[in-house]
């Protein structure tokens, strides 16, 4: 079955990746915020969750759903969708290429299909629980580690000023430990570069399920440990690193403090 999920999420996800790719052609606006006045909202991304939302329940009408713009479906499968229709929404205002679809699928609640097509490039990224993850149709596997000193670490920022204080005092503790810090802008694309071996690690604190569970299947069926803990200021807190090197890399970030109990 969960082949046949991810199979679905995938067909469902190059549609949607094709509106916002018409979308974005013809310009993109800011239609409303949320959290703060920089986590904003576009047309571009309620349309995309609808036409997610839409496609997904004419396939399985009796799946649920929970899209990141507001769409909350309760089915009685024991399916259930976790969908962020745009993964990345500042870089597609400012045309940054690192914007993605991000469909997961859970059963019973288990995540068990993921797919994130990045939109401005294209590629392709997919899984199945216990069918290993992909990129374009090739199978995915994570970097091997080597010392903490030269592996390139990923990250996010929250959208509130004070989780910003925050992050930014213990970057400043991790930044000396690692080869580098990078910020890309999109939790499943960053997943997913841990997944295809262009991250060492990703790690940030404020993420939400249609932010990770989709990148997050793909990073652990390449080969990845992925963790979900409170956070150090009440959100949750996930860390992704390749197998080989997570315990070394777990312990750095337990030491600093980068996340809660």
């Amino acid at each position: 079955m969960s082949a046949e999920l991810r199979d679905l999420a995938l067909e469902v996800a190059r549609e949607a990746a094709a509106l916002i790719a018409e979308r974005r052609s013809a310009g993109v606006e800011v239609a409303s915020t949320k959290t703060s006045l920089v986590d904003v909202v576009t047309e571009v991304d309620r349309a995309s969750e609808a036409l997610i939302l839409a496609l997904i329940l004419a396939a399985r009408p009796d799946d649920s759903f929970l899209g990141e713009e507001g769409d909350d479906v309760h089915g009685t499968s024991g399916v259930r969708w976790i969908v962020d229709p745009v993964d990345g929404t500042v870089n597609l205002l400012y045309g940054i290429p690192a914007y993605a679809v991000s469909i997961a699928a859970e059963v019973d609640g288990e995540v068990t299909a993921g797919v994130v097509i990045n939109v401005a490039s294209g590629v392709e990224y997919a899984a199945a629980l216990g069918h290993g993850a992909t990129r374009d149709g090739v199978p995915l596997r994570t970097r091997p580690q080597g010392p903490i000193g030269q592996r390139l670490v990923g990250t996010g920022f929250g959208y509130l000023r004070e989780s910003r204080v925050l992050q930014a005092e213990l970057l400043s503790h991790l930044l000396p430990e690692v080869r580098d810090i990078r910020r890309m802008g999109s939790c499943a694309l960053d997943l997913c570069a841990v997944a295809e071996g262009a991250l060492d690690a990703y790690l940030e604190e404020g993420v939400h399920a249609w932010d990770h569970a989709a990148g997050g299947l793909i990073a652990a069926e390449a080969g990845a440990v992925v963790r979900c803990t409170p956070g150090r200021w009440g959100g949750v807190a996930i860390l992704a690193v390749p197998a080989d090197g997570y315990q070394e890399f777990a312990a750095l970030v337990d030491r600093i403090g980068q996340f809660g109990e």
